[in-house]
């Protein structure tokens, strides 16, 4: 068997669910990755140019701090990595996590949340933030209608 840690960031509880469900499913850690500062719904307002959220979209370097750095990485094999999709890519607080930690030579399944969008540019966005050595799988898009069964199904294929 082998360490299984489910990470994750969600701005609105919905990634948090399908976290929590992955994670009883496969009988792994879970670890919260916060932000410093949370997101409120005028923040996440993707119809307002000027929301928190559109402002550090559009600029992809941009980095939120993150509250807790003691996600004990060294511990596991595979990390489940879920968030929600933001501009058809993941929310640069991924990048400020995967920065924190060295992934060499771990597998990342990606997991994320939409409405309707896909993970687009997400594994090239994403993969400077981590070593050459780690695998990045493009996992699955859920959302709450997402069934569990099938969510078990998954899962089963990775750990």
């Amino acid at each position: 068997m082998r360490n299984v840690l489910v990470a994750y960031f969600s701005a609105s509880g919905i990634t948090e669910r399908i976290a929590k469900t992955i994670a009883e499913l496969a009988n792994a850690d879970i670890y919260e990755i916060k932000p410093v500062e949370s997101y409120s719904a005028a923040d996440l307002n993707w119809l307002d140019k000027t929301s928190r959220s559109t402002r550090e979209m559009q600029d992809l370097s941009f980095r939120p701090e993150i509250i807790d750095t003691n996600a004990h990485i060294d511990d596991y094999d595979i990390v489940f990595l879920g968030f929600p999709i933001w501009w058809y890519v993941a929310p640069t607080i991924i990048n400020t996590f995967l920065e924190k930690y060295d992934f060499s030579h771990k597998k990342i399944v990606l997991f994320a949340t939409s409405g309707g969008s896909g993970f687009g540019k997400t594994i090239d966005n994403i993969r400077p933030s981590v070593s050459d050595t780690t695998k990045i799988i493009e996992g699955k898009v859920l959302n709450r209608k997402t069934d569990t069964s099938e969510i078990q199904a998954w899962v089963k294929t990775i750990v």
